[in-house]
């Protein structure tokens, strides 16, 4: 069982294992980050000598006892400057190399885990949340992992000089500063835990952003149909709002925090110049090793605020580690099995006693399925909506699991295949057609296939009825088809699908709903394409249309997750089922003719 993402960042355990992991990434940098970081620590302490320099200076310099003063002290102002510009170039650049290689890092493991995920947790996830992972979340960690431990190593050292500093001219003096810092410290610590909470609902409201604008982007057509325009502006609207919100939350508490300090500061400043007044009108303080006192004083409550400042920052990087590392940690999809295949299947389908359950689902999606589809054949799965076709087809390649049974090919379990051996036998066509950005060639020999010769994409273009409609474009088969294909009619884009499949040439075929999103004319071109795909493989076809299905070999009618009928189409209307009705539904209307009927969307119906 996870833990309550509220609560993981405000463990302590859970803190230090996030700690632990970021420095992890970091230290494979470790001599670049070493490097840089000795760089900062010369910049670090070179800051005090600039208040050193007062004590001579004022005391020795301004009553001329030491001429030489004239031009060493100007030198010297000017070589420890020069000195702490040069190592604090060469360190942050050095951090910003170490942040970025580990930025790097993080994205490849994060994709890495990505491509490997279950198909349930991709349909569970939330899209935007994930890419806010990649996008703000990685970028927070790398970024704020080195600007932490950058703050607190210079920072540190520059304080720790400071104080060595006071300490030298005045330990009384110090002891006062020591006594106030405290007090500066716990008020920081009640605003730290302010910021944990309010950057965690950042965090989790920038992902709400992300999937509201993506949503607007996808259904930007329905949006305009519909007139969903209130509504859209709405959800944006109250997302905008509460990101407004948060903001102004975590700006109040890190502007409180400034003040407050500053507060504490000033009294410990009134303190040390009324004891510092006594001290001299006592002859215990010179003018000089005031004025250097105070130089130091002045100069450590920046350090001092930067150091308090940087909790807020390590709070932000902390809650984005939290979400980065649980997708880096997130179980991929299990592939226990061993065997390889060395040659091609022949495609032979078993489904035994076949039983399906989502989780949280109060009753089976699948219960005990059983069937067989030769080699050869085509078996087309039909039924009313939810009763559970695509669930079936989806564990042959395994992307889902069933609860019980075995699904078969060859007669070999599908899990003892290697998860890529077992998806290399099977090819897939669906209505919703994904393409990549790139090429047409590229798209249809997407993949492992990608270095096929370009005379085996032509053949597969030629075979999917499109060769025609891409030798007419000025760049052919190297034409950009842009994001998704969206230049591409539907029909061109399922049949480039087709052709992909066709170049692959699986023994086993599933069509998903292959032509329920085309007009007529393009059904009937996709149709002749997937004829000729099906032709010699194991097809399993999902559909609605069953005009699209009455020449299979075999018809399976799924009622509520179970086999109500299977049989031909011929024998099927015969035993005036199930399956009858729906196609007396789908075709009450139909004009009959001679050598068959046309439905009512004038599709062409082989008469019953």
């Amino acid at each position: 069982m996870k833990p309550d993402p509220k609560q993981l960042v405000d463990s302590r355990p859970v803190q230090r294992e996030l700690w632990r992991q970021i420095y992890l990434r970091l230290g494979k940098d470790w001599k670049v980050g070493v490097l840089a970081l000795l760089l900062l620590s010369v910049a670090s302490a070179t800051q005090p000598l600039l208040a050193v320099i007062m004590k001579p200076l004022l005391d020795e310099g301004f009553t001329g006892s030491e001429p030489s003063y004239i031009w060493s002290i100007p030198l010297a102002v000017v070589g420890i400057m020069l000195v702490r510009g040069v190592a604090t170039f060469l360190g942050t650049y050095l951090m910003s190399w170490v942040a970025n290689n580990m930025l790097l890092g993080l994205r490849r493991d994060m994709f890495e885990r990505l491509l490997g995920m279950s198909d349930e947790t991709f349909r569970s996830g939330d899209r935007g949340r994930l890419l806010n992972r990649f996008t703000i979340d990685a970028g927070n960690v790398s970024g704020l992992s080195t600007e932490v431990i950058r703050v607190i190593v210079r920072e540190s050292l520059t304080v720790v000089a400071l104080l060595a500093v006071l300490l030298y001219m005045s330990w009384q003096l110090t002891l006062i500063v020591l006594v106030m810092l405290p007090l500066s410290v716990l008020t920081g610590r009640y605003f730290v835990r302010r910021l944990r909470r309010i950057n965690r609902d950042t965090i989790n409201m920038n992902a709400e952003l992300t999937r509201v604008v993506s949503e607007g982007i996808a259904g930007q057509r329905v949006i305009k149909l519909f007139d969903g325009y209130a509504r859209e502006r709405d959800r944006f609207g109250y997302v905008n709002a509460r990101l407004r919100r948060f903001a102004m939350r975590a700006a109040s508490a890190d502007s409180a925090m400034s003040p407050i300090s500053q507060f504490f500061v000033a009294l410990s400043v009134a303190i040390v110049v009324a004891v510092a007044l006594y001290q001299a009108n006592h002859q215990g303080l010179t003018v000089g090793s005031f004025a250097a006192f105070m130089a130091a004083l002045g100069q450590i409550f920046d350090p001092l605020k930067r150091l308090t400042n940087i909790a807020g920052a390590a709070q932000r990087m902390l809650v984005s580690a939290e979400s980065v590392f649980a997708l880096i940690d997130e179980p991929v999809e299990s592939d226990e099995g061993r065997r390889d295949i060395a040659q091609r299947l022949s495609g032979q389908v078993t489904f035994r006693s076949v039983t399906h359950r989502f989780p949280d689902v109060s009753r089976n999606t699948l219960d005990a399925v059983s069937f067989d589809v030769q080699v050869g054949q085509t078996v087309a799965l039909v039924g009313r909506s939810g009763s559970g076709k695509t669930t079936l087809v989806s564990m042959l390649p395994r992307f889902i699991e069933p609860s019980s049974g075995q699904i078969l090919i060859d007669g070999v379990d599908v899990r003892e295949f290697r998860l890529r051996a077992l998806r290399s036998q099977l090819s897939l066509v669906s209505q919703d057609v994904v393409m990549f950005e790139g090429t047409i060639a590229e798209n249809v020999a997407y993949g492992v296939l990608g270095d096929v010769p370009e005379s085996r994409v032509r053949a597969a273009l030629e075979a999917a009825s499109l060769w025609d409609f891409v030798a007419s474009l000025p760049e052919g088969m190297h034409t950009q088809v842009g994001s998704n294909a969206s230049a591409l009619s539907g029909g061109q884009r399922q049949r480039l699908a087709i052709a992909r499949a066709l170049i692959k040439d699986a023994p086993i075929l599933i069509l998903d709903e292959a032509t329920s999103a085309l007009d007529n004319e393009a059904e009937r071109q996709v149709q002749a394409s997937l004829e000729r795909l099906m032709d010699g493989r194991t097809t399993l076809v999902i559909a609605h249309r069953l005009s699209t299905v009455q020449k299979a070999d075999r018809i399976i009618v799924l009622d509520q997750g179970r086999i109500a009928e299977s049989g031909t189409h011929a024998d099927l209307l015969a035993q005036e089922g199930l399956y009858a009705s729906l196609y007396k539904l789908q075709f009450q209307d139909s004009v009959p003719s001679a050598d068959g009927a046309v439905s009512q969307d004038g599709s062409e119906a082989e008469a019953p």
